[in-house]
């Protein structure tokens, strides 16, 4: 026995030594690794821009912190502009290299990275792309270039927006477990893949709308880069007409195709650089080590730039979810330090949870009081994201930003045909007639229901008047362009839901300008974590991502999407103000 206690004492002293080892391997790498003068950047290099990983508008990184670069699953948008802002006025940046295939990216995003290349270009530095092939929203991005290019095996996808949506019903009928369902009695879009396996005809018709919205955004952008009229360009995407790399040359979709070789000749002769002599490039992760050390804007008084990014929960909440604890600490430290005369929310977010989108508008209103707050849409802002956003003091979004959807719903999964097939039997026990309210054993009672109902109906009004005094609207009008309906930021601005098209660096300006600011620093929030709590968390989230790593190759990415939306809808708790469905734009 003692041999025993002695041996596992052993394998666990070996275990801990281990980790402290591994631990400062990292600390050390970190540490020497990340210094900026390891950091090199050649005379004329160019900048290659890839969007490797999927892009967040903010990661958190802090350029004091060693870890903060270690295992960073994902690209931050901020850290993107900024980097390509310090690359215009940097001598050593020759010009810029855009080489993405399929990014992951929402629209918006994509939009904002567009903008900063635009404004590279003033400086009068090359941007240069190159695709193997050209998803739609690479080439949306790519067309912002001097020159663009395709693998001669390669293609470019142009043809127009499309949205799937998913329908559940005759699932819940084969499995037994069904959603039941209480929303706002107009909401008809609300949850209706769990009540239909078609979509309806007012569904369809504010899809297609919002897609025609965003793709004549998207249109109009690619028009003025390019040169080929609004109308040429439906026209090549209703007859595919880029379909090859000669048609898509041939119309002008693209300047040619070519080997990758050959067009490292082209970026030679546009940089300077012999032909003999190798290119120097320098990827933008790395040049974001360098620039995120160098501010563009300076001064003591500040601008708080708080982001909100995620689905909306009850709860804490990080870099991934919207929680009310974060948010709220956020603008409490931005409205009481004294340097901070203004405030940006910058909304990311499909909604969720009514309660925490009520706390935080709450928060917002106590803030405003005090300071300025000016929202800045991203991707989504929709439902709870609106929400949370109705009481700004200006609202900007981008022109592809999806907002609105302004409704409330609730979802709870029943298993009482599941729980007979598989012989399971609930009884309940109580005080009282109702201390017992739900069982997802036992079929909803009426009561239940019309007590759900009510509370619906109630956190709807109450939204709506939230719309109503944030925006300086009737109750009336706020209701005619709500019962759930999503918008394009376009159509928005034109029914009122937004105050001007624009970016964040127009929310932040505008920001400014609203308290007499010419010089001002920015300062974001929240602070997450640290890279070296980051690490810690990695030891003991490593078994959950092998798990799923192997469940997403085993079932396929589609499949396992369907599951996570599933299960989504499963672990919902209390009235959501969320995005009606999850559109997936192709």
């Amino acid at each position: 026995m003692k041999f025993l206690r002695n041996l596992l004492a052993a394998i666990i002293g070996c275990l801990v030594a281990f980790g402290i080892i591994f631990i400062m391997f990292f600390v050390f790498a970190a540490l020497f690794g990340n210094a900026e003068d390891t950091v090199t950047i050649d005379k004329d290099s160019v900048l290659e821009l890839q969007l490797k990983k999927p892009i967040m508008d903010y990661v958190g990184t802090n350029e004091a912190d060693p870890f903060s670069v270690l295992f960073q699953e994902n690209q931050g948008l901020d850290e993107i502009i900024h980097a390509i802002k310090v690359a215009k006025t940097d001598d050593r940046i020759q010009g810029i290299s855009i080489k993405n295939n399929f990014a992951l990216a929402g629209m918006a995003q994509m939009k904002a990275i567009r903008n900063a290349l635009e404004d590279f270009k003033t400086s009068g530095k090359f941007i240069y792309a190159f695709g193997d092939i050209y998803m739609q929203k690479d080439y949306y991005l790519a067309s912002v270039a001097d020159k663009m290019y395709v693998n001669i095996v390669g293609g470019v996808d142009f043809k127009g927006l499309a949205s799937e949506v998913l329908f559940f019903k005759d699932l819940q009928e084969k499995t037994g477990v069904t959603m039941e369902v209480i929303r706002h009695g107009k909401y008809k879009s609300a949850v209706e893949p769990f009540l239909s396996n078609t979509m309806s005809d007012a569904n369809r018709t504010q899809i297609q709308e919002l897609l025609e919205s965003l793709w004549g955004s998207v249109v109009e952008d690619i028009s003025e880069s390019r040169g080929i009229s609004p109308e040429n360009l439906n026209i090549i995407a209703d007859t595919l007409g880029a379909r090859t790399t000669k048609y898509a040359s041939d119309i002008g979709v693209i300047d040619g195709a070519l080997h990758f070789d050959e067009y490292e000749a082209k970026l030679k002769e546009v940089a300077g650089v012999s032909e003999e002599d190798d290119l120097s490039y320098i990827d933008i992760d790395k040049y974001i080590q360098s620039s995120n050390k160098k501010k563009i804007n300076s001064g003591k008084d500040k601008i708080a730039v708080i982001y909100a990014q995620g689905e909306i929960i009850y709860g804490k909440g990080g870099p991934n979810v919207i929680g009310q604890d974060i948010i709220i600490e956020a603008l409490t430290k931005a409205r009481e330090k004294e340097s901070v005369k203004a405030i940006v929310l910058r909304v990311d977010s499909p909604g969720g949870s009514a309660l925490t989108s009520d706390i935080i508008w709450r928060e917002v209103e106590l803030t405003k009081k005090i300071k300025p707050v000016i929202v800045s849409m991203g991707n989504l802002a929709a439902s709870g994201g609106y929400y949370i956003s109705a009481g700004a003091n200006k609202i900007f979004a981008e022109p592809t930003t999806i907002t609105g959807s302004i409704g409330v719903f609730g979802v709870i999964p029943n298993l009482t045909e599941l729980s007979k097939d598989i012989g399971i039997n609930a009884e309940q026990v109580g005080t009282n007639k109702n201390s017992v309210d739900y069982s997802v054993f036992e079929p909803m009672t009426n009561t239940f229901r019309g007590n759900m109902q009510e509370g619906i109906e109630e956190i709807y009004r109450t939204f709506l008047s939230r719309v109503s005094n944030g925006r300086g609207i009737s109750m009336e009008e706020a209701d005619a362009i709500a019962q759930g309906r999503v918008w394009s930021g376009i159509d928005a601005k034109k029914i009122g839901l937004v105050d001007e098209l624009g970016g964040l660096d127009d929310a932040i300006a505008a920001a400014a300008e609203m308290v007499d600011l010419d010089t001002y620093g920015i300062k974001k929030y929240p602070k997450y974590k640290t890279g070296l709590e980051k690490i810690m968390e990695d030891f003991g989230g490593a078994a959950t991502r092998l798990k799923t790593k192997a469940i997403k190759e085993e079932i396929g990415i589609e499949a396992y999407t369907i599951l996570k939306e599933v299960q989504s809808a499963m672990k919902q708790k209390g009235v959501q103000a969320r995005m009606p469905f999850a559109l997936d734009i192709k």
